[in-house]
């Protein structure tokens, strides 16, 4: 029997995924659960998730959070398995039977479908995600957005989310504004060719239901070169509603309306930022040798957005899908739930297939559990609630306080905490040549190449 220094039995956790939810996951455990031994295993070589790869490279103050995962990882009781996959070098039944518990908090690495008719021929058609990785250097995603994507002067995002506002940031700041971030050397290049000037982020409700937040659109306000374009239309009866909303709405509908206030003829002002409202996508089709995209025109009915008959058309030679990540089912025992892109669970513990009883010692967190919703503080919160599940179910019995031995790595390419080091080390070497804070190294041979030295 393996014991602890104290000499009780060890209790060994798994966490598959090495991004937000399972860094504060593992955060949680190894400050409340005693006698725990945590693995944290990652299908990439490198940690941090969407920390690394979903936040704008121009919001570096975000990327913070990086330092409290690194205590975590640099814990005794951690151990960081990188380049280790589910579905691939182990399955479900594998992580059972060597761990006590096992957290599956993998994220969400696919798109909700827009799911509309588009014209044949029309190939610049791109979702959030995919645009986003391929900024942030996501392996495999460095050919995902090419100079010809951008070779027309209209783009459209669907979706008013903080990550649609990230894109239409990204399309329309001056490159030398981005160079001195952590963005890819080849977006660079890319963004440096773009001939977008126009950029509009189509909601389908209105002005008091926006999603994205008060800081993201400051920024958009500020952006030099570019100049925001409101519907007056659009806030028809808002500033009388302005007097009834919360603190946080309130702050966000004053700063719309003081923008819209301000609002001149922008048509030689240089690049321009449009949010629309009210309209939802119909289909993508060619006219006169453009393409057109066709929104149907929404009306409210509570907080809902009915379709009305009414249509309207903008010339569109880019189109973004930004209305969400779904999760995948990454071992065919998961007990998934296809439609709302989930793992079936109550508050964090899994539920067995076909059956509303929870399976003992098998949990889920962050996004993979509650879907796709909130921002990294909603995520340390849905973790450490399941931190605190964990602690309660080996408190209560319900998990088997017997001996497991963790996995068996000898014959696999696994990427320690030491050998992320040496990665991003070689990252910020390589950016202070240029000016940068680092420069990712996108090629996972290269990065297994320093990393297992």
């Amino acid at each position: 029997m393996v014991l602890s220094s104290n000499g009780a039995a060890l209790r060994r956790v798994c966490v598959v995924g090495g991004g937000t939810a399972g860094f504060y996951v593992t955060q949680y455990l190894v400050k409340h659960l005693e006698n725990c031994r945590v693995d944290i295993l990652e299908k990439l070589p490198v940690p941090f998730g969407l920390v690394r790869f979903g936040v704008a490279p121009d919001h570096p103050e975000v990327k913070n959070v990086i330092n409290t995962f690194t205590k975590t990882a640099s814990h005794p009781a951690v151990q960081f398995l990188g380049n280790v996959a589910l579905g691939k070098d182990f399955s479900l039944r594998d992580l059972r039977e060597n761990y006590n518990a096992v957290v599956l908090s993998y994220g969400a690495e696919s798109d909700r479908s827009l799911g509309i008719p588009v014209q044949e021929g029309f190939t610049r058609m791109l979702s959030a995600r995919q645009f986003v990785a391929w900024y942030n250097g996501y392996p495999g995603a460095e050919n995902v957005v090419t100079r010809e994507h951008l070779t027309g002067r209209n783009a459209a995002i669907i979706g008013q989310g903080n990550v649609a506002v990230d894109v239409a940031r990204i399309l329309l700041a001056p490159v030398d504004q981005l160079r001195k971030t952590d963005i890819t050397d080849y977006a660079l290049d890319v963004l440096a060719s773009s001939r977008v000037e126009n950029v509009a982020m189509i909601g389908r409700r209105g002005p008091l239901q926006a999603a994205f937040t008060i800081k993201e659109l400051r920024e958009m306000l500020k952006l030099p070169g570019c100049g925001t374009k409101w519907r007056p239309e659009d806030f028809v009866g808002i500033p009388e509603a302005v007097k009834t909303l919360e603190r946080p709405r309130k702050r966000l509908t004053e700063l719309m309306l003081d923008s819209l206030s301000k609002q001149k003829d922008l048509e030689a002002s240089g690049k321009t930022f449009s949010p629309i409202f009210f309209r939802s996508p119909r289909e993508i089709r060619s006219e006169g040798g453009n393409y057109l995209l066709d929104l149907t025109v929404n009306e409210l009915q509570g907080d809902k957005a009915v379709a009305t008959e009414d249509k309207e058309s903008l010339q569109t030679d880019l189109l973004l899908a930004s209305i969400g990540y779904s999760s995948l089912k990454e071992d065919s025992s998961i007990n998934f739930d296809g439609k709302k892109g989930v793992i079936c669970n109550e508050n964090g513990r899994v539920l067995r297939e076909n059956a509303r009883e929870v399976d003992p010692g098998l949990y889920v967190s962050g996004w993979l559990a509650t879907g796709p919703t909130g921002v990294i503080l909603t995520t340390m919160n849905n973790a450490f609630s399941v931190g605190q599940t964990i602690c309660d179910d080996f408190g209560g019995k319900r998990i088997p306080e017997e001996t497991k031995p963790g996995l068996n790595l000898q014959q696999k390419n696994v990427v320690s905490w030491s050998g992320w080091e040496k990665i991003d080390q070689e990252e910020v070497k390589r950016g202070s040549k240029v000016g940068k804070p680092r420069e990712k190294i996108v090629n996972i041979e290269e990065m297994l190449k320093i990393g297992l030295k």
